[in-house]
């Protein structure tokens, strides 16, 4: 619970065996009599300490050291979640359950994108920062070493599914039906033309592939702090760019430059950052037929009435193909909590953990799986289950 701090510590002098203090005392609620308690005690003590020194002390930093005692006071009654957009709508279903089933608040849950919320997460540990993040892809070397730097050590990796990156239309329009060289030509910076690399020339879809439509290429999609940007970049992109002989002579002798060649999107207008809000991006789908956009399947599987997916190397993003990884822009989806807030920061994490990994949520006819994600198979969540319920950090 959150208090309002309506009493201020003033400076305090001791000399001998006289010390004065003075709190400006306003209407106190129960919780606030208690930090009044905290504070007099605190400075009884102080008091004690010098009772018997001659020296005279001006005690400027008790108001620091008081705050501290009432951070403490007020640990947070409500977990706090941040990261993917594509795992929001299932962390927030978890969420809104759990609040309703348990005697434990409802968690606060933000899509901040997996890059901003690992950042929130390991930036340390206590009641300012997160518990709990989710990611649409795996947390990083680099992040895992930001956590240590900042005193975030024990984290506990739980992978919740699958998912598909889909890229979609209106149903107004043509679906389209894309090999990933085309998706690679259409996005990337740089290409490949007449064996040269060179700054992309193309416009429009049939400059890439003759048999797609003449329409002028506009694609909406992640930004760069978000998980699935980065999902799309090594699966879509770099699955494309990897389909030329020129690319994979680089990435024998300069591994940086082909990642770069083949992670690195265009800045002309081709590709528009919309957000971390992927609803925002089915709106506009909606408004413009000719756009394409690039959004978690869960998106695609809440709003199949006015868009759809297209075709990639032949497969359709369904939960059949993305379950049986027929579908080539599929990954793992997973969320990572703070060990050390765990019953000290804020209570009801293991509580969390047991209704997000049940089997009525992440079960093969669970809510979660009604929502669009794509359930682990038995045996996996049975690892993940008991990852959980023992609290096993990431080595």
């Amino acid at each position: 619970m959150t208090v309002t701090k309506h009493s201020q510590i003033c400076p305090i002098t001791v000399t001998n065996r006289d010390y004065i203090f003075h709190m400006n005392r306003k209407q106190e609620t129960k919780e606030n009599k208690e930090i009044a308690s905290l504070k007099l005690k605190l400075i009884n003590l102080i008091g004690e300490n010098y009772m018997y020194k001659k020296t005279t002390i001006t005690l400027m930093g008790i108001g620091m050291i008081g705050m501290s005692l009432i951070s403490t006071a007020e640990a947070r009654d409500q977990i706090r979640i941040v990261g993917s957009s594509t795992v929001f709508p299932f962390s927030t279903a978890v969420a809104e359950e759990f609040g309703r089933s348990t005697s434990f608040k409802t968690p606060v849950v933000e899509s901040t994108g997996s890059g901003g919320g690992l950042k929130l997460f390991c930036a340390g540990v206590g009641e300012s920062h997160p518990d709990i993040t989710n990611a649409s892809r795996a947390i990083k070397g680099s992040e895992v070493e930001l956590c240590a730097k900042n005193g975030v050590s024990d984290i506990i990796e739980i992978k919740v599914g699958y998912d598909g990156i889909v890229l979609a239309n209106s149903k107004k329009a043509q679906q389209m039906d894309f090999k990933l060289r085309d998706i690679w030509l259409a996005l990337a910076k740089d290409v490949v033309l007449d064996g040269k690399i060179v700054p992309n020339p193309y416009s429009t879809w049939n400059e890439v592939n003759p048999e797609l439509p003449n329409k002028k290429i506009e694609v909406l999609g992640p930004p760069p702090t978000s998980g699935t940007r980065d999902a799309f970049a090594e699966l879509a992109l770099e699955g494309g760019c990897k389909k030329f002989p020129e690319i994979n002579a680089i990435k024998a002798e300069n591994k940086d430059q082909y990642t770069a060649l083949c992670h690195t999107i265009r800045e002309d207008g081709a590709y528009i950052e919309a957000g971390e809000n992927d609803n925002l991006i089915v709106g506009k789908l909606q408004a413009n037929p000719n756009a394409i956009g690039v959004f978690g399947y869960s998106f695609l599987e809440e709003n199949n009435d006015v868009i759809q997916g297209s075709v990639v190397e032949g497969s359709l993003p369904t939960f059949e193909n993305i379950a049986e990884k027929t579908y080539k822009v599929s990954r793992s989806l997973f969320f990572y909590v703070k060990k050390a807030h765990i019953n000290t920061v804020v209570p009801g994490i293991e509580e969390y953990l047991g209704e997000f990994l049940s089997d009525k949520a992440m079960g093969d006819f669970g809510y979660l799986a009604e929502k669009g994600l794509i359930p682990l198979p038995g045996g996996e969540l049975r690892e993940i289950q008991n990852t959980a319920t023992n609290l096993i950090a990431m080595q």
